[in-house]
């Protein structure tokens, strides 16, 4: 039971390990590209992102700058930028939900298509594990134990998180499911209504032409 405990621990450890890898992807210019990250209430994240310079031996053109917002579930901007090769933003979420980072490039003739990476964090993969070490003076098996520790704090702060939405899913998926009935009610009740005036006058009508 324990060793089964531990192995669950490291795998959930790893998934979170690399979902915390930096993205890379191609912006064109003239167009837009949106990223979301599910983010809980109070906990710190951190972004950093520059564009790939194709040519190391020279400096980055200026035709090689983008701009970016991020943007809250409520649409509050959170970080803006205009014309930057790189950057960065750092805030601690007000609010549960979908934050968006967009990034978008000014239109330009002939079209240009830039390498963008977007290393984006939160909770513990948000934290700069080097200044613990260096404020704490800790050695790499204390420092190992810190890390697990918030890791385990944060995957069981994400259960309660995800059983939230799971009731909150459910309680959407029942009130649905209520709406629906009525409406199929609603409307079986309308087709017989309809179909009984429609009978009613046929006969009506056949009994004055006394066709029955």
């Amino acid at each position: 039971m324990i060793l089964r405990s531990v192995i669950m621990v490291v795998v959930v450890v790893g998934i979170l390990s690399s979902a915390s890898q930096a993205l890379r992807f191609e912006l064109q210019s003239g167009h837009t590209k949106c990223i979301s990250e599910d983010i809980k209430s109070n906990s710190m994240t951190v972004g950093k992102y520059h564009v790939v310079n194709p040519n190391e031996a020279y400096p980055l053109p200026d035709s090689l700058k983008f701009a970016v917002r991020v943007t809250s579930p409520q649409g509050n901007s959170l970080h803006t930028a205009e014309k930057v090769e790189t950057g960065q933003f750092a805030f601690t979420a007000a609010e549960d939900g979908d934050y968006m980072a967009c990034f978008w490039a000014e239109d330009h003739s002939p079209q240009i298509i830039m390498t963008v990476d977007f290393d984006w964090r939160s909770g513990v993969q948000a934290k700069d594990w080097s200044n613990v070490a260096k404020k704490g003076q800790v050695d790499v098996m204390e420092l190992e134990l810190k890390k697990l520790y918030d890791t385990v704090t944060s995957i069981h702060e994400e259960m309660f998180y995800l059983r939230e939405r799971e009731e909150e899913m459910q309680a959407l998926n029942q009130a649905t499911t209520s709406k629906m009935f009525w409406l199929s009610f609603l409307s079986l009740f309308l087709c017989l209504s309809v179909a009984g005036i429609q009978f009613w006058h046929l006969k009506t009508f056949f009994e004055k032409k006394k066709l029955i």
